[in-house]
């Protein structure tokens, strides 16, 4: 049997000979060199750091091209740390999952050292103030930079580390904070630092920045941080927030995965549901197809990545992609299969794919509605790209993605996915943004979603979402299969910019002799979808010409 910790490095051939390759590497000498001079401390040890970001520094291990591998630490989910970190000497086994039901297997061993910030805080201030350090990068989801409510207001949590300031900071955002703040003390001046973050938002390294910079501002207000702080922080040239696009569908560990490790006698593959919902397992799946394209800005230098596959490049380029994926060309067709999924009892995204309703909701939104606001980024071809999406990608019935997955955290990503390319038809006067359907079928059957029954009025376990819980009271009192229960309960979110980067009753069709706006459009399809069993595939039909 094969046991997945350092014990394995002495029987590198056993696991060869299971067709798993094997790192080319001194994974101890790695972790020696990592220790004494480490370089790249990540937060979020979820599935796509493992499956993506970790894989592209051993590829550079591999070669010869570093000598340091990535320091992982997580600040919310521990049990991802105690149940597939720890127990297996932070290793892990990538499966790739080709659209020809190959699997392609991999130990990746290029995280050096790995934590749960609650307990390795003082280690976290020791490779703060390392001079070595480079990069501080980020996967926690876009929820993660959030410090505040939709009203503007602080969550609790961070409202409890400002006050208490950086001894106390538990969130990863005023974390982040109070490691600048010990990098800024220990080296006069400050040292020089790249805040990466790797997570799906538009201009992710302005939320990440912004809200670094705010809880830096808190502190030096209240006296917990010097003012001369707050200046290294604001200053580019010493630390500085890059943008970034990343893709690649890193979907739920999969049972057929498990079984597949488990014949080639790999001990321990066991699936995880921790307590707060996150899937994992010892293994982590995903699709061959990965882009990481990343604004060239590290004032303390980086690690070669562009021999990994990286694109680096100037911020407009990077907005450009960003947006052709955020916005078009991917992120809004997963989040319109997941409403729509869950809503119309769906359990994999592959297999919506072959509904030709859903099929031809994605397609307008991408194809038509999308591509006209998109800007080719000259790296790559935004048609090429939603084609991939669109004929390999999403209809790869071995990427085991389900759209209960992709349903989770949908008031975070409305006013990214769907918002900006509102704006984007409003500030055209060529294009109708009244006139829009896809994007208001998909906020319409959101809403629908958020009552918790299924198209067959049959009670569907929701995602989580932050604002679940005010969004279900904003809902109240209307029932499925009594549309005359709608009385107006959409119109305070619909008109809330917070959720969907626009006043949806300010976009009114210019085609059109009606002065009614988009707000009242999603409100008439919401309606529509009120109507019965079977009242949201009709509205789909009807909508969309099926």
């Amino acid at each position: 049997m094969l046991k997945m910790n350092k014990s394995a490095f002495s029987n590198k051939a056993a696991w060869e000979s299971a067709g798993i390759k094997f790192p080319a590497y001194d994974r101890e000498a790695m972790i020696r060199k990592t220790t004494q001079n480490p370089r790249w401390l990540h937060f979020g040890t979820g599935n796509i750091f493992r499956a993506f970001i970790a894989r592209l520094q051993q590829r550079l291990l591999d070669e010869g091209k570093t000598e340091t591998g990535i320091i992982a630490a997580s600040a919310y989910d521990y049990e991802v740390f105690d149940k597939v970190y720890k127990p297996y000497d932070n290793l892990t086994i990538s499966a790739g999952l080709k659209p020809d039901g190959e699997i392609v297997l991999e130990l990746v061993a290029s995280i050096a050292e790995a934590m749960r910030a609650d307990e390795g805080r003082e280690r976290l201030r020791e490779i703060a103030r390392a001079p070595s350090l480079q990069i501080m990068s980020f996967c926690i989801t876009e929820k993660g930079y959030a410090l505040a409510d939709m009203r503007g207001e602080l969550f609790e949590h961070i409202k409890r580390d400002m006050e208490g300031g950086p001894e106390v900071a538990r969130h990863t955002m005023t974390l982040a904070a109070a490691l600048l703040l010990e990098r800024f003390r220990a080296n006069p001046g400050g040292a020089p630092i790249a805040l990466l973050s790797l997570d799906n938002c538009s201009r992710n390294g302005d939320r990440l920045k912004e809200s670094v910079l705010r809880v830096a501002r808190a502190w030096a207000e209240a006296g917990l941080a010097e003012k001369d702080f707050v200046s290294y922080v604001e200053d580019g040239g010493k630390v500085s927030s890059p943008w970034s696009m990343v893709d690649k569908i890193t979907p739920r560990p999969s049972e057929a995965v498990r079984d597949h490790l488990k014949e080639k006698g790999v001990e321990g593959m066991d699936l995880i549901l921790t307590t707060k919902g996150t899937y994992v397992a010892p293994f982590v799946n995903a699709e061959i197809p990965e882009y990481l394209v990343i604004e060239d800005d590290f004032p303390a230098g980086r690690p070669p990545l562009e021999d990994a596959g990286v694109y680096f490049t100037d911020r407009e380029t990077v907005e450009k992609v960003e947006r052709m994926k955020v916005t078009t060309c991917l992120n809004p067709l997963h989040t319109a299969l997941a409403v729509f999924g869950c809503l119309l009892g769906y359990n994999a995204i592959a297999s919506e794919m072959k509904d030709p309703l859903l099929k031809a909701l994605v397609e307008r939104i991408g194809y038509v509605e999308g591509m006209s606001v998109v800007t080719d980024p000259g790296i790559f071809s935004p048609k090429d790209f939603i084609r991939e999406v669109l004929e390999n990608r999403f209809p790869n019935p071995f990427i085991p993605d389900m759209p209960q997955r992709i349903a989770t955290d949908t008031s975070q990503k409305i006013p990214i996915r769907y918002g900006e390319t509102i704006k984007s038809y409003m500030k055209r006067p060529d294009l109708d943004a009244g006139g829009l359907t896809g994007i208001p079928l998909v906020i319409a059957g959101w809403f629908r979603y958020l009552l918790a029954l299924d198209d067959n009025l049959e009670p569907m376990e929701l995602s989580n979402d932050p604002m679940l819980a005010e969004l279900k009271k904003g809902l109240a009192g209307i029932e499925a299969g009594k549309p005359e229960t709608y009385d107006g309960q959409l119109r305070p979110f619909l008109s809330n910019e917070a959720l969907f980067a626009v006043d949806l009753f300010s976009v009114s069709s210019v085609s059109s002799a009606s002065s009614a706006g988009l707000g009242e459009k999603i409100e008439g399809l919401f309606v529509e979808m009120l109507a019965g069993k079977g009242a949201v595939a009709e509205t789909l039909k009807k909508t969309l010409g099926g």
